[in-house]
């Protein structure tokens, strides 16, 4: 044990992660063009913060110049998870430094929040944060969308690192596709799609009510499934044309972006055909249609296109768990807001920035179960689940399996931990699934027109290493603590 132990190659990641560090050190600073007024103590703040984040990272660089270049799998998966402490104790200082939230436990929730797109809040008044903190509140977002590692896996090979075990590790699922046979092109590739809709987006929004501060922000938030506002209020706070421009980007965000690429190449028939992507459209298709029926004949006073906007918006908000809002549906009635809370077991498609247990994993558990009960008929048939017409393996069937069974065992623990801490049992629920699912808004006392500022300490670290364990998907982080991880 003691002799794997010094095998490890904690100088590389020391090293690596120390590079982690001056990135963000270095997007740091593009926030303080936004510090327009209050470039004395805002701008000083980002700006101080900043010079720590990229000196230290430097420290970890130098002091490692030595390090052997070999990433093996254990590395990689320590390194991805200590990076995102790493980033978000760090990220938390702009915040905590400028006074603006005061309390560091606040400052790092709100930050760890922000890179693993979960979108949970401690501020109770956003609108209250200069435009710097606002700009690097989205920013850190928009980072953790794509992934903060898969932005270094393009840059690793300039400095002769290999990166595929950080891609893999970062990237965690069950679909191998590959937009090319090279790690560093795929994360380019995906960085650069990113950014292309980012922009559209971006445009989109200002030719509306927005000006070119929010639509910014709101771009960064919304490809990254994150949720994070420059209002009070939300997407609420604007009219129909910028929510249904957030919705179309929601939509996008939580569709596989293995199918962007296919789809801006113009093999529009594997998107079509793909069936993750068909699920993914029938769940938001049937809960609109449902939600709106329920609405327009529930509450008179709302009219049917109201009704539908703010019913697809919200499914297509929680789906993808992006976390914005434009209603309280809580409001709503019992039978509409339980078939919201439903989708937080469910989230975005696989290979997207969107959370939760994937739309591909709940399809393939529901085909499993269907063939099991063919199979219980035709005991001696075979009767192999399939995906896109491909045979699937019992190894993945089994795969999927466990990460359902842990990610139901990790929901109820955490559900069990807060109720200990206090909460009520719904809030504890809501607080769970939520940043587990990385989503944002819950039930209970953390709805969508609440936050989590009240909680106490120790429920918001919790809650902070749930968002990081649903981030990475679980078994990125939980396998760190197996004795067998540190075994030969």
């Amino acid at each position: 044990m003691r002799s794997f132990l010094r095998d490890i190659n904690y100088g590389l990641i020391t090293r690596i992660i120390g590079f982690l560090l001056i990135v963000e050190g270095l997007f740091m600073l593009t926030a303080i063009p936004f510090s327009w007024n209050d470039c004395g103590g805002s701008c000083f703040s980002m700006l101080l913060s900043s010079v720590i984040t990229i000196l230290t990272g430097s420290l970890f660089w130098v002091l490692t110049k030595n390090a052997t270049k070999v990433i093996g799998k254990r590395e990689g998966y320590i390194i991805v998870t200590f990076s995102w402490i790493m980033i978000s104790l760090f990220g938390a200082l702009p915040f905590y430094i400028s006074g603006m939230i005061p309390s560091f436990t606040d400052a790092f929730f709100e930050t760890m929040s922000g890179f693993t797109t979960t979108g949970a809040s401690i501020l109770t008044d956003v609108e209250a944060l200069s435009p710097d903190l606002l700009y690097w509140r989205s920013l850190t977002q928009w980072l953790g969308g794509m992934g903060i590692i898969v932005l270094s896996v393009a840059i690793l090979p300039i400095l002769g690192i290999g990166g595929m075990q950080l891609f893999m590790a970062e990237m965690p699922g069950i679909t191998k596709d590959k937009l090319h046979p090279r790690i560093t092109s795929t994360a380019k590739r995906l960085w650069g799609i990113y950014i292309l809709l980012t922009i559209i987006q971006i445009l989109l929004l200002w030719v509306g009510e927005m000006n070119f501060f929010d639509s910014v922000c709101h771009a960064f938030t919304t490809m990254a499934t994150g949720g994070f506002s420059t209002r009070n209020a939300s997407i609420g706070a604007f009219g129909p044309y910028t929510q249904y421009v957030t919705i179309i980007f929601m939509f996008l965000a939580g569709t596989n972006f293995t199918l962007h690429y296919f789809a801006l190449h113009g093999q529009l028939r594997k998107v079509v055909k793909n069936e993750e992507f068909r699920y993914y459209a029938l769940i938001i298709i049937i809960s609109t249609v449902i939600i709106t029926a329920g609405l327009s004949y529930f509450n008179e006073l709302q009219a049917v296109p109201s009704a539908f906007r703010n019913a697809l918006f919200t499914v297509v908000s929680i789906l993808t768990t992006t976390g914005f809002v434009t209603d309280n549906y809580l409001s709503w009635p019992g039978l509409l807001w339980m078939i919201i809370f439903a989708l937080m077991f469910i989230g975005g498609s696989a290979g997207s920035t969107g959370g939760g247990m994937k739309v591909i994993r709940q399809l393939l558990l529901f085909k499993n179960s269907w063939m099991e009960l063919r199979r219980s008929i035709h005991p001696n048939a075979v009767l192999p689940v399939r995906y896109n017409q491909k045979s699937v393996s019992q190894d993945i069937i089994y795969k999927l399996m466990a990460f359902f069974l842990m990610y139901i065992l990790v929901f109820a623990m955490g559900t069990i931990l807060l109720s200990l801490m206090g909460l009520d049992f719904e809030t504890s629920v809501g607080a769970s699934i939520t940043c587990l699912g990385n989503i944002g808004p819950g039930i209970g006392m953390v709805g969508p027109v609440d936050n989590f500022a009240f909680l106490p300490m120790a429920s918001k670290w919790l809650l902070s290493f749930m968002m990081m364990l649903g981030r990475l998907e679980l078994f990125t982080v939980l396998i760190l603590f197996s004795p067998y991880f540190w075994k030969r």
